[in-house]
């Protein structure tokens, strides 16, 4: 199993492993009984290790979850939010000084485009 046994299953996650107990029962793996408990268990399992244990004893197929680490993500950058404060005296500064609606509408869409290049 991966690096993170405590991450929480989607409902796809969970859909695959059924499939994968339904196919054990197809081979003879696993009887009917035994299906029913363990699909019973796999339904109601929140963690990759609530999962991996109706897989101990069993061969291939297994859900991807339980064979491959998860994709870390880069924490996310609150760049706007911070910039906010300072566009909004620059847009009242340049309303007044210009007298001019158009440099109001203007600098929103430059942030954007400066914030769209900058995640390139």
């Amino acid at each position: 199993m991966n690096d993170q046994p405590d991450l929480r299953l989607s409902d796809d996650e969970r859909s695959e492993a059924l499939e994968a107990l339904s196919e054990h029962v197809r081979t003879g793996r696993l009887d009917i009984d035994e299906f029913g408990r363990r699909s019973a268990h796999v339904a109601a399992a929140r963690t990759r290790s609530e999962l991996a244990r109706q897989f101990a004893d069993l061969p291939e197929p297994r859900p991807r979850v339980l064979g491959k680490p998860v994709p870390s993500r880069p924490p996310a950058r609150k760049v706007g939010m911070g910039l906010l404060p300072l566009l909004v005296i620059a847009a009242v500064a340049l309303f007044v000084l210009t007298r001019g609606v158009w440099m109001v509408v203007l600098i929103p869409v430059v942030v954007v485009a400066v914030l769209t290049l900058r995640r390139r």
